[in-house]
């Protein structure tokens, strides 16, 4: 892919971690920014990728959202072509303008070595083809939030030294949870609820689009291949309100890793 047409992408809009103010113009707005997911059920989990996409829309940004995603999966297993997994095929046949990885929510932890080393196949191969690498940063379990340390470790040692942009979704997951007991982030041990994954999506959104979320529906919808509308989410109206005003009071500069 050429330098200019990804530049017509905005991609000096998607500065992700420095939240520049942006300033599109009514031309710019109309372009698609293509992103390719690639990850396992902590991305797909009730559709995620497609919610960024929807609630970008809602600010203006037109976000073309693909994933590549196998339940459990990690990114040697993406790299390797196991477990059913197409990334490989998907970044060498088409054009993408940002790859989204997140590993296994254990990687950091269980096998960091592999993270890093695979991490670091994937962003020189995305660069390679002309597109730019962005690390998802996962979120601890509900029942050990202390893992939380160890996963944005992680993250930020590997994308500071590939000097790669990160979303850094489980610091904001573990705010909210700190913040709202009361609220269910998570559907069992691990996996987000609706309300964790509009938040997960709320995140990415703000760091890719730098636009607020103030404005962002409590509902999102999406057409289905009939052109009918299809419900994405449905968040109650003050936690809709919390989680919006929780993500644009975030401070992200300590998660800033490009120089």
């Amino acid at each position: 892919m050429k330098l200019k047409h990804i530049q017509n992408c905005c991609i000096a809009l998607l500065l992700l971690v420095v939240l520049m103010p942006v300033n599109l113009n009514a031309q710019e707005k109309k372009e698609t920014v293509k992103i390719l997911f690639v990850g396992n059920s902590f991305t797909y989990f009730w559709n995620m990728p497609q919610l960024v996409s929807a609630m970008a829309e809602t600010q203006g940004v037109s976000i073309a959202a693909y994933q590549s995603t196998v339940g459990g999966s990690n990114l040697e297993q993406h790299w390797k072509r196991e477990k059913g997994t197409k990334t490989r095929e998907l970044l060498e046949e088409k054009e993408w303008d940002f790859v989204v990885f997140g590993d296994h929510s254990l990687s950091t932890i269980e096998a960091p070595e592999r993270f890093r080393e695979y991490g670091a196949k994937f962003a020189e191969l995305v660069r390679s083809k002309g597109a730019e690498p962005i690390f998802y940063m996962t979120w601890a379990y509900k029942s050990n939030p202390l893992m939380q340390e160890a996963i944005t470790k992680g993250y930020m040692d590997l994308a500071t030294k590939l000097n790669a942009k990160v979303l850094p979704v489980g610091p904001v997951y573990m705010r909210a949870r700190e913040l709202r007991p009361d609220l269910e982030f998570y559907f069992d041990d691990k996996h987000p609820s609706p309300d964790g994954t509009y938040l997960i999506a709320l995140t990415i959104t703000k760091m890719l689009t730098g636009e607020s979320v103030n404005t962002i529906p409590d509902r999102l919808t999406t057409l289905d291949i009939n052109d009918e509308k299809l419900y994405l989410c449905f968040v109650l109206p003050p936690t809709g309100d919390f989680l919006r005003q929780l993500v644009e009071e975030m401070n992200f500069e300590s998660f800033k890793t490009q120089r």
